[in-house]
C-alpha cells in the first residue's frame, strides 16, 4: 500500500475529541477544545470521552464506538485524542480500518495513542500525527501540521539529553514510531513492518535504564529491525541525571544503536514533557545524522 494523506483541515471544518485510551481531566479536556475553537474549528466531544471504567475511558466497546464513530462521519475531518494513558492497545485491532480508508482524517496523539497509529499505518498506511494540544508551543506545531500542508523540519536541539548520541550518515524512508515501550510490547502483536522505515524512539521514565535496554533488545531480537533505514531519538523525559551503576540511557541508547548498522540522530525535540513539538508518521524523511536534522514530509494533503 502506498502512503495516504488525508485532505488537511481547514477553518470552519468540524473535528472530534474522543479518549480511546484514559479519561482527561475536565479542565484539560476543556483547555483542549478552547485551543482547537481559537483555530475557527467546529469542536466535538465523543459522548464517552469522558466515562471512566478503571484508568480507561468507559469500556473498550464505548471507547472503540466513539473512535469508529469519528471515522464514519464524514463531516468529522480530524480525529483527536484528548490524552493517552493506557487502553489503545485493547481496541486498536478492532478499528472499523474499511471506514478509515473510505474516509481518510488525521488522527492526533501520543503515548498510549501509539498503538492506534501503527494499526492505521499497518492496515491502511494513512499518516497521522504524534502530538498534542498542551502548551502554545505544542498546539501551534499540530496546528501547523493539520491545517497548512507543509513539510516539518525538525534540528536536533543540543541541549536535550539524547542530543549527543549519533551515528553518521544519511537516510530517507516512511517515519513510523512513538513511544518506545509501545514499539516493543507489539512485537508480535501488530507492529507493522520496519522495512523502508525511519524509526522514531521517545520515552519517559518509567522503571529505570534497564527497561529501555529491554525494549531495544526485544525489537533488535525479534527481527522487527529487517530493512531498517534509520533512527531518529526524541525526549527521554525523567532520565536527566538519573544512573544505574554509572551508566546513563544515553549510555544504553549508544550501546544498543550504534549496532543497528543505520544512521541514527538524537536531540529531536518531540515526546513527552513541557510543550514539545509535533512530528507527522507516516510521511517519507531524510534523516541527516552528521547535520542533525530530520526533514519529513507534509501528513495532510
Amino acid at each position: 500500500m502506498n502512503l495516504v494523506l488525508p485532505p488537511r483541515v481547514r477553518a470552519g471544518d468540524r473535528v472530534r475529541l474522543v479518549s480511546p485510551a484514559s479519561f482527561p481531566g475536565e479542565e484539560e479536556l476543556a483547555e483542549s477544545v478552547r485551543v482547537l475553537e481559537s483555530w475557527d474549528l467546529v469542536v466535538e466531544v465523543g459522548e464517552h470521552a469522558m466515562d471512566r471504567h478503571g484508568f480507561m475511558a468507559g469500556r473498550d466497546e464505548d471507547r472503540l464506538a466513539d473512535l469508529d464513530g469519528a471515522y464514519r462521519d464524514p463531516g468529522v475531518r480530524a480525529v483527536i485524542a484528548t490524552r493517552g494513558g493506557a487502553g489503545a492497545y485493547r481496541i486498536a485491532d478492532d478499528i472499523d480500518f474499511a471506514a478509515v480508508r473510505a474516509d481518510p482524517k488525521p488522527l492526533v496523539g501520543f503515548s498510549d495513542i501509539t498503538n492506534l497509529h501503527l494499526a492505521l499505518w499497518r492496515h491502511c498506511r494513512v499518516a497521522g500525527i504524534h502530538g498534542f494540544l498542551s502548551g502554545a508551543r505544542s498546539a501551534a506545531s499540530t496546528r501547523s501540521l493539520l491545517m497548512d500542508g507543509e513539510p516539518a523540519v525538525l534540528h536536533r536541539d543540543p541541549d536535550a539529553l539524547t542530543a549527543t548520541v549519533r551515528v553518521g550518515g544519511v537516510a530517507r524512508g516512511n517515519v513510523v514510531g512513538g513511544h518506545l515501550g509501545t514499539l516493543a510490547w507489539s512485537v508480535g502483536a501488530g507492529l507493522p513492518s520496519l522495512d523502508g522505515a525511519i524509526l522514531f524512539l521517545e520515552a519517559p521514565l518509567a522503571v529505570g535504564i534497564g527497561h529501555v535496554d529491554r525494549q531495544l533488545t526485544q525489537l533488535a531480537r525479534s527481527g522487527s529491525l529487517r530493512g531498517l533505514r534509520g533512527v531518529a531519538l526524541g525526549r527521554f523525559p525523567g532520565f536527566e541525571g538519573y544512573t544505574d551503576r554509572d551508566w546513563t540511557v544515553v549510555d544504553v541508547l549508544r550501546d544498543r544503536l550504534e549496532t543497528w548498522g543505520v544512521p541514527v540522530v538524537g536531540g529531536i525535540d518531540v515526546g513527552h514533557g513541557d510543550s514539545p513539538l509535533s512530528l507527522p508518521l507516516g510521511p517519507v524523511a531524510e534523516l541527516d545524522a552528521d547535520a542533525g536534522t530530520l526533514t519529513v514530509g507534509p501528513a495532510v494533503c
